[in-house]
């Protein structure tokens, strides 16, 4: 009698469990897809490389004047290699070599500082941004959950720690992403 009534109690908690199961609803949406499609995120992303482009100009420009430096000490080495060179000229020459050789550390260090204060802080803005439109696609998301009464909606982008997919596989699931995509490109 016991495990008749055991057996019973299983089996109605099964079906009360499925029956909740099937009321839930469900759907999926590719963050990735609508991150990188989203109007926002490809003109922060060109503002981003002109900004760039900018940063290697001027460490270009930088880069010359220390490549010039190096060549002049070089032809101040080739000038010291002649032996009718007096003494007098010799010492001017192994001087200027010097003060050039100095004068080129300091600007290798100063076009370094320089180079990681830029990307630094363009990295901290594009970083700041990208968060940005991030929230803002959340919350489109969560809006669109609420107005459609979802109970979940998992993202099929998303990886775990170990690189695994987190939604494995979602049969008969309602895919958001298009939708929502056509609905954040229209604020155009």
């Amino acid at each position: 009698m016991k495990s008749s009534l055991l057996f019973l109690l299983a089996g109605f908690f099964a079906l009360s469990s499925m029956a909740s199961a099937q009321r839930l609803k469900i759907a999926t949406v590719n963050m990735e897809r609508l991150f990188n499609e989203y109007h926002l995120t490809g003109a922060i992303q060109k503002e981003i490389n002109i900004e760039r482009a900018r940063i290697q100009k001027d460490n270009n420009l930088r880069l010359a004047d220390i490549r010039e430096i190096e060549t002049t000490i070089q032809e101040i080495r080739e000038q010291l290699k002649d032996i009718n060179i007096g003494a007098k000229k010799q010492n001017e020459l192994f001087q200027e070599s010097n003060d050039l050789q100095q004068d080129g550390i300091h600007k290798e260090r100063e076009r370094s500082e320089f180079l990681e204060r830029r990307n630094g802080s363009l990295n901290e803005k594009m970083r700041k941004q990208m968060r940005g439109i991030l929230v803002e696609i959340q919350r489109v998301v969560s809006d669109r959950a609420k107005a459609g009464n979802y109970d979940y909606i998992f993202d099929k982008s998303g990886n775990s720690s170990q690189g695994i997919p987190f939604v494995l596989h979602a049969r008969d699931m309602t895919d958001l992403t298009d939708s929502l995509l056509k609905e954040i490109n229209e604020e155009k």
